[in-house]
This record gives C-alpha cells, structure tokens and sequence, in this order.
C-alpha cells in the first residue's frame, strides 16, 4: 500500500510531522496497529538501520529518524495495548556502573523498538545488583549492556557472574556493545551475543530469541 510506504519515507526522512500524519491516516482508516507498525515503521527504520550500518547515515540522522517513528509510536502504542498485540519480546538495556554514557545505549535503544520490541531502558551507572533485579522484575530473556570506556568493560563480566549466580536469571542471554569491545572480549566474559553497532544489536536479539 503506499500509504506504508509514505509512512516509512517520513521515517527514513526524518519527517516527524509526516509520520504522526500519516500514521494518523491508517488508523482512521481502519488499519491495524500492529500492521501499521510492521508495514510502516519497523519497513522505515529496517532501512534506517541498514544505511547506518553501511555509513550512508549518520548519527544524528538516525536520531532524527529516531524522532520520526517515536512520534508515530504515541498514536499506536495505546491502540497496541488495548488489541493485546505481541511485541517481539522485551528487552531490559543499561550502561554499566561508572560509566555515564547513553548516546549508544539510545540508539541500540531506539532501533530495537523499531525492530518492534518492547524496551525497559533502565539508564546509566546502574550498579550491578539493579540489573539482576530489574531482568527478575521484567522477566527478560535478554539484556542489553553498554560500555564505553575501558575501566568499566570489567564491569560487564561482573554483572554476568552475578546473572549466572543466581537461579532465577541465570539463563538470561547477555549482549554488549560499545566503542571498544570486541566480539574476543565478548566471548571471555561469557556474553552470548556482541553488537558492533546499533543496527547490528537488533539482528543479535533476533537471533538469541529464536534459537
């Protein structure tokens, strides 16, 4: 329908006005949410992610578009909840302790629920017994960490111990991002996925969920 693809256009462009008008549209149309939100938004920042990944978008274009789909969001979220429609999965995310930096966190935020998750975003320095409570509390099968300096990547493995130590988390699937860690570094702290970049954090949740 082009309707959808006017509406992934506005994504990809940016065009916050566009996409809450457009979305707007679908829904007094008699459109699905859940089908507005596949056919439009995850169509819009799928591209998004891809050009991301290939340098052919930056980041602030992707906080644009970012900005973009949240907008149509707020039109479809309360008509999601009341259909019961399913979410792919939720997926707790946080910047370990000592380190201060989100702008990552935000984006890997941003394109997993593009990706149409539910995310719990439980910010920055959250020490490590927060996360154990928070992945128990939400009951996530997988966890997103950030780190961006060096000092605090230790950090990390502690807080997967500290998952594994405890029989009510203890399955719960770890994936790590960050300026400067490795897929090496990931595998020795017993992380089950690694994200180079944000784009590449949906296709590693995808993955995790399904096997």
């Amino acid at each position: 329908m082009a309707k959808y693809q006017d509406l992934a256009d506005a994504i990809i462009a940016g065009d916050n006005v566009k996409s809450k008008e457009v979305t707007q549209e679908l829904v007094d149309s008699g459109i699905d949410a859940q089908e507005i939100l596949n056919e439009g938004l995850v169509a819009g920042m799928n591209v998004v992610g891809k050009r991301f990944k290939a340098n052919e978008m930056y980041i602030p274009e992707v906080l644009i578009a970012a900005r973009a789909m949240h907008a149509a969001m707020d039109i479809l979220k309360p008509l999601l909840s009341e259909s019961g429609a399913q979410s792919k999965g939720t997926i707790l995310v946080g910047t370990v302790q000592g380190d201060l930096h989100d702008i990552g966190k935000n984006l890997v935020c941003m394109m997993l629920e593009g990706g149409g998750f539910n995310v719990v975003d439980i910010g920055v320095d959250v020490p490590n017994d927060k996360f154990v409570e928070e992945v128990k509390k939400n009951n996530v099968k997988v966890l997103g960490l950030s780190a961006l300096l060096t000092t605090t990547m230790p950090v990390m493995k502690e807080v997967i111990e500290a998952l594994q130590s405890d029989s009510e988390t203890k399955d719960v699937k770890v994936v790590v991002g960050g300026a400067p860690l490795t897929q090496e570094y990931a595998d020795s702290i017993g992380a089950a996925g690694y994200a180079p970049d944000a784009s590449s954090a949906v296709d590693v949740v995808e993955e995790l969920l399904s096997s």
